[in-house]
């Protein structure tokens, strides 16, 4: 039987080294691979995938990020500078999340499952 192993995301962003520098310092991922108009930003066993669009029309996107320790890593991404577009919330659905906006306007949202 398949089993599905990871998942990587492709956001678009509208100045590739300026995302790069905000994933890396910001977001605490580091830069595995670059070429003109692409790079994978990774973190853990999380891969982001980043590509140009100059002169193309894209809507943001948004991401969930599931993690254990989320006040942790709140804490760190303000230790970090890293804006918040919203703060740790519960969700009626029983998870707790945060969430931050690139330069593009994608989102990432960082997750935490409660038990």
């Amino acid at each position: 039987m398949p089993i599905l192993l990871r998942i990587a995301p492709e956001l678009p962003v509208s100045d590739l080294p300026a995302s790069i520098k905000f994933y890396e310092g910001k977001l605490g991922f580091r830069n595995v691979m670059t070429m003109p108009d692409y790079a994978i930003v990774e973190r853990d066993g999380v891969a982001v995938h980043l590509f140009q669009t100059a002169g193309a029309k894209h809507s943001p996107q948004s991401i969930h990020v599931f993690t254990d320790g989320l006040d942790e890593l709140h804490a760190e991404m303000r230790q970090r500078g890293t804006c918040l577009s919203q703060d740790i919330v519960r969700k009626p659905w029983g998870n707790r999340d945060f969430r931050v906006q690139d330069a593009f306007g994608n989102e990432i949202k960082f997750t935490e499952p409660l038990g």
